[in-house]
C-alpha cells in the first residue's frame, strides 16, 4: 500500500474541512495536530481551497495534506501543484483518475455500490471513499461489498460521527473514516481552535474505543486457580469457566493456571483495531511486544504492550 494511505490507515479519521478564510488554514492545521489527527482533506467547495492546501503544506509540515471534492482533472491539477499529498472525489471520474495516476498521486473516487468498485479495480486502485456512506447502505452496505470484493479498502465518509464512528471502525475493510463534525465551518470561521482541539481528542478515543475486558491474576498452580475460583462461585455466586491456561470468572476476572507476563498478571483492554491502536500507542512511546501478537485471517486479534501498571502487564484484546 501507498505510505500515504498507510498513514491514513494508522491515523483512522480524515477530518473534512471546508474553509473560506485561508488566512485561518495554518491556525487549524495546528489545531488537528495537537488534537491527535495531523491529516486534512481540504475541500474545493471554496475558491480558496489552494492556497489553504498550499499554506497548510507549508505552515504545518506535520500535517499530511490532501484535497476533497475534486470534480475534475483540472481541478486535481490545481490540488496537486498546491501541495496535496492525496486526492478524494464524491464520485468516479475516469480523468481525475487517470491525471492522479500519472503523477503518482494516491486518488479516493467516491463510489456507493459495486459498480464503481468494479471500476476502480480495473484501473488498479486498492482504496476508495465510500460516500454518501449512511445514505448509501452505512455498514450493511460496506459488508455486502466485502464479499465480493475482500481486498478492498474503504474510507466511508458522509453522515459519520463520533456515535457511529466505532462502528465503522471496527470493519477490516474500513481503512479510515472522514467526516467534518470536528472541524465544522463556525468553529473555524470563530477561530476556536481549542475547541476544534479538544473534538479532535474525543474522536480519537472513539475510534480507538478502548474498554476495560478483564483482569488476569497469575497464579502459583493450576490447584490455586481452581481454589480461588471455587471461592468466587461459592462467596458471590458468580459463573466460573475453565480453559486450557486458566479459568475465568464471570467475564472479567482471569485466574491463571501458571504465572504468565506481568508481576502479579494482566489488565485487559479492548479496542476497536490493534493494528490502529499500535501506532497511536507507539507515539506516545509504548510498542507491542511483537512475540505475543497473535493474528487471524490478517486481523490482528491480541498482544501484550511493552508496560506494566501497578504490576500488571496490559494486553490488547481486539473488539
Amino acid at each position: 500500500m501507498n505510505k500515504v494511505l498507510e498513514r491514513i490507515g494508522e491515523l483512522g479519521i480524515v477530518p473534512v474541512v471546508k474553509i473560506e478564510d485561508a488566512g485561518k488554514a495554518v491556525a487549524l492545521g495546528k489545531a488537528l495536530v495537537a488534537g491527535g489527527i495531523p491529516v486534512a482533506e481540504v475541500t474545493f467547495r471554496t475558491a480558496t481551497a489552494s492556497e489553504a492546501i498550499r499554506a497548510m503544506t507549508a505552515g504545518v509540515p506535520a500535517l499530511l495534506v490532501g484535497a476533497g471534492t475534486v470534480t475534475s482533472a483540472a481541478i486535481a491539477k490545481a490540488a496537486v501543484d498546491a501541495g496535496a499529498a492525496f486526492v478524494v472525489c464524491p464520485a468516479w471520474d475516469e480523468s481525475v483518475v487517470d491525471f492522479c495516476l500519472e503523477r503518482g498521486v494516491p486518488v479516493l473516487p467516491g463510489v456507493s455500490g459495486p459498480d464503481g468498485v468494479m471500476r476502480s479495480l480495473a484501473k488498479g486502485l486498492e482504496t476508495l471513499k465510500f460516500f454518501p456512506a449512511e445514505a448509501a447502505g452505512g455498514i450493511a452496505m460496506l459488508d455486502s461489498l466485502s464479499g465480493p470484493f475482500g481486498s478492498m479498502r474503504f474510507i466511508p465518509t458522509g453522515g459519520i460521527d463520533a456515535g457511529n464512528l466505532g462502528a465503522y471502525a471496527r470493519r477490516k475493510q474500513v481503512l479510515a473514516v472522514g467526516g467534518s463534525w470536528m472541524v465544522k465551518s463556525d468553529l473555524i470561521e470563530a477561530g476556536d481552535w481549542a475547541d476544534i482541539e479538544k473534538l479532535c481528542r474525543e474522536a480519537v478515543l472513539a475510534l480507538h474505543g478502548f474498554t476495560f475486558a478483564h483482569m488476569g491474576v497469575n497464579e502459583s498452580g493450576p490447584e490455586d486457580a481452581a481454589k480461588d475460583a471455587a471461592a468466587f462461585a461459592s462467596l458471590f455466586g458468580l459463573a466460573t469457566e475453565e480453559k486450557s491456561g486458566s479459568i475465568f470468572v464471570s467475564d472479567v476476572i482471569e485466574l491463571l493456571k501458571s504465572p504468565f507476563r506481568g508481576e502479579h498478571g494482566h489488565i485487559a483492554i479492548r479496542c476497536n483495531s490493534i493494528e490502529r491502536a499500535i501506532p497511536y500507542l507507539r507515539a506516545k512511546g509504548i510498542n507491542a511486544v511483537p512475540d505475543t501478537v497473535k493474528s487471524d485471517k490478517g486481523v490482528i486479534k491480541s498482544g501484550y504492550l511493552d508496560l506494566s501498571i501497578g504490576g500488571f502487564a496490559i494486553h490488547l484484546l481486539r473488539s
